[in-house]
């Protein structure tokens, strides 16, 4: 093993605060978002910056130590591929929350493991039992409730958080191949550069600059926090293997629907509880069930991808 890479340790606890600590980081990111959606800025522009001070912070902080390995890559085709369904992901859970409050769009983020386990037999060449089928079955019948398709309340765009959740999924598979084939911060490089490179063109088209200090703060505050949650997930799975993180990444939901209460005042309507409930139970499910089977879990760029 190269010195420079960090040995894994066995440390569970310590890995999971540290999860939860990324959590809280990456809120921000998504509360960053909605706040500037709020505020007139253009989902492109918004997403230009996302990426823009992801690949900025790398080349300034990453390739002074790495050189030339960091773009050094064993598969440029997947890499550019799951850069596309990152950035298909941002853009989709971003327009999203123009419509949407963010109990809503994060309950449709975490349908992603779902579609994983759904994915990963055409994909991956695993076998998905009948258990698994009806877990994934469930879970989607957790967000017709929640979207309730048919009726007044339903929102068109709840089909683009459901689009970015797809996307999450193929970036989810994508980086269980690339393992072991690229490092991470390779990875976290190419995915932000190709997203970076492919958002530029929309990025100009109607640019608004913030007009207030709180507004500046989430303006350059996203693209810092989320490339500090990333990394912080990426360590927190050093100390721990996904199969204990994994339960923990659910709580992300009750921190959006808090945030979305105070600071948008968009409290959960009474179908989000049973909806988000049984979309919980499903995944966990589903990951109790790769455990039992001695399985890798798969995990979202060690994470839900942002």
């Amino acid at each position: 093993m190269s010195p420079s890479i960090a040995p894994v340790e066995e440390r569970h606890n310590y890995g999971i605060g540290i999860l939860l600590l990324s959590q809280l980081v990456l809120l921000f990111l998504d509360t960053s978002a909605k706040w500037m959606s709020n505020q007139g800025i253009p989902t492109g522009e918004i997403v230009f910056v996302r990426y823009a001070v992801h690949v900025v912070l790398i080349l300034v902080f990453v390739w002074p130590l790495r050189k030339g390995a960091l773009f050094r890559t064993a598969n440029l085709k997947l890499e550019v591929l799951r850069g596309v369904c990152l950035l298909l992901t941002t853009a989709g859970n971003f327009m999203a929350m123009r419509y949407l409050p963010l109990t809503v769009t994060g309950a449709l983020i975490f349908t992603s493991p779902l579609m994983v386990c759904a994915l990963s037999g055409p994909m991956l060449g695993e076998t998905i039992g009948w258990r698994r089928w009806l877990a994934i079955l469930a879970g989607f019948i957790g967000i017709l409730i929640i979207v309730r398709p048919g009726t007044e309340a339903f929102q068109p765009a709840s089909l683009l958080g459901l689009g970015a959740a797809f996307f999450v999924a193929l970036f989810s598979i994508l980086t269980r191949k690339l393992a072991g084939v690229d490092t991470a911060m390779t990875q976290q490089f190419y995915s932000g550069a190709v997203a970076l490179l492919l958002v530029t063109p929309f990025a100009f088209t109607g640019w608004v600059w913030p007009s207030e200090g709180i507004t500046w703060l989430a303006f350059f505050g996203a693209g810092v926090v989320g490339m500090t949650g990333h990394i912080l997930i990426s360590v927190a799975h050093r100390f721990a293997p996904p199969s204990t993180l994994a339960p923990f990444n659910y709580l992300t939901l009750l921190y959006l629907a808090i945030i979305s209460w105070l600071i948008f005042n968009e409290p959960p309507d009474l179908w989000f509880y049973p909806g988000a409930s049984i979309i919980i139970a499903s995944g966990l499910y589903i990951w109790l069930r790769e455990r039992k089977l001695n399985r890798p879990t798969t995990s979202v760029d060690e994470g839900i991808a942002r």
